[in-house]
């Protein structure tokens, strides 16, 4: 007949064994396929322990085909203190690895402190995620068996093609996880330091912008201002609109140790204080090389900056759209420009630096909406809860747990 051991982290075993085979055996055959040690398995059946190596699985009741059983480890005294021996290995390779632990801190501060000092507290903190798992997968597999009970309802077949989409969103992710791990990180904008009439910028490359366009507070911080032609007032319009104070025709440019004529617009915002866009790349013939990480002009190479070194309003665009984040440019103010017309609101400065492809913002921002309501969600409130007390917003953590079919312990390593 056919049993499968289960653990308690959700791993199984499946042994093609006879009924009448021992206890013993068993358990040897359960050590080459799970790595636990004889001395070390407790084994039990619809709730009670099989305690009797001597006896064959017949006599110790376990004789249905494909019966499932629980597979533990024993308990181990650590500091004469009880503690799974499973549990205490993690602990150990915790308090082994200090990055794991600092993200442990940062994330859980009681299982971390727990680690440390309470071997105990740790196990049981453990054995408490557990047992969330458990239920929630039991909890899933009662709900797919309650869907699979009436093959003619439209709603439970609404919710079965909705989990069939979030397992192909799982499994796609987790393709993404193991070969291309980089496209989860955070793409650092490219900035270069420069010098407009002898004053020190930060500068952001954007070849998706048509005009080099300076803010109005970092023109006047660089005496430019003064050579502002309003007659080319305006308003941008591409993603969004902006409006165009007028234009320097001629500004001091130092990149490297070259001089080089650059004509700039001056555009209201605060986003970023001087964009280097198309028109200058171009009229220079500049060369974005992202192998060497470094903007070539004229054989000069100048390094992009680290994210380290990039001004506090370029971090802020790193926020989520709905927070603020700037959109990249794919108009410049020549593109169409409407004279003498005021912005119906304002809007942010064009060339905020999202990577191409980002949705685009509206053409006009009103005012502040209401705060929202709470998301609604179909996932148990304590799920949500839990992900919450761990440094997550309510969206981020009902989006988790979609893409984790509601376990709370994929949601978590997701946010992790």
């Amino acid at each position: 007949m056919q049993l499968t051991f289960v653990t308690d982290l959700g791993q199984s075993f499946v042994i093609e064994i006879d009924a009448d085979m021992e206890l013993e055996n068993v358990m040897a055959l359960l050590e080459a396929e799970s790595g636990i040690p004889v001395g070390e398995q407790s084994i039990s059946y619809n709730g009670r322990d099989l305690s009797a190596p001597q006896s064959t699985l017949r006599a110790l009741g376990v004789t249905e085909n494909n019966a499932m059983l629980l597979l533990r480890r024993k308990v181990a005294n650590v500091a004469g203190r009880p503690v799974e021996q499973d549990a205490e290995m993690m602990r150990l390779q915790i308090l082994g690895d200090p990055q794991l632990m600092q993200q442990l801190r940062e994330t859980q501060p009681e299982l971390a402190a727990a680690a440390q000092s309470n071997p105990a507290r740790f196990a049981e903190l453990l054995r408490q995620t557990r047992e969330r798992h458990m239920e929630t997968e039991l909890a899933r597999q009662r709900e797919i068996e309650n869907l699979n009970a009436d093959p003619f309802d439209v709603e439970a077949q609404r919710r079965i093609e909705e989990a069939i989409r979030q397992q192909a969103v799982m499994e796609n992710m987790e393709h993404a996880l193991e070969y291309a791990p980089e496209s989860f990180g955070r793409v650092t904008m490219l900035y270069v330091n420069v010098e407009v009439n002898g004053k020190p910028v930060k500068a952001f490359v954007d070849s998706g912008a048509q005009q080099t366009i300076m803010s109005p507070e970092c023109a006047e911080s660089c005496n430019i201002m003064r050579l502002l032609d309003t007659r080319f007032s305006g308003i941008a319009r591409g993603v969004g609109t902006a409006k165009i104070l007028g234009r320097v025709h001629s500004a001091q440019f130092k990149l490297a140790d070259l001089h080089l004529p650059c004509s700039i617009t001056i555009m209201e915002g605060r986003d970023v204080d001087l964009l280097l866009g198309l028109d200058m790349l171009k009229a220079h013939q500049a060369c974005i090389d992202l192998e060497k990480g470094v903007l070539r002009v004229r054989g000069r190479e100048v390094k992009f900056l680290s994210e380290h070194e990039l001004p506090e309003k370029a971090k802020e665009l790193f926020m989520p759209p709905e927070e603020g984040a700037g959109a990249g440019a794919g108009a410049g103010p020549s593109t169409a420009s409407v004279p003498n017309r005021a912005p119906s609101a304002p809007a942010s400065f064009p060339g905020g630096g999202n990577t191409l492809g980002s949705a685009p913002r509206p053409a006009a921002r009103p005012a502040a909406p209401p705060a929202r309501p709470p998301a609604a969600s179909s996932h148990p409130e304590a799920s949500i809860r839990l992900l919450m007390d761990l440094g997550a917003t309510r969206e981020v953590a009902i989006s988790s747990l979609d893409a984790a079919g509601g376990n709370v312990d994929v949601a978590a390593s997701l946010l992790f």
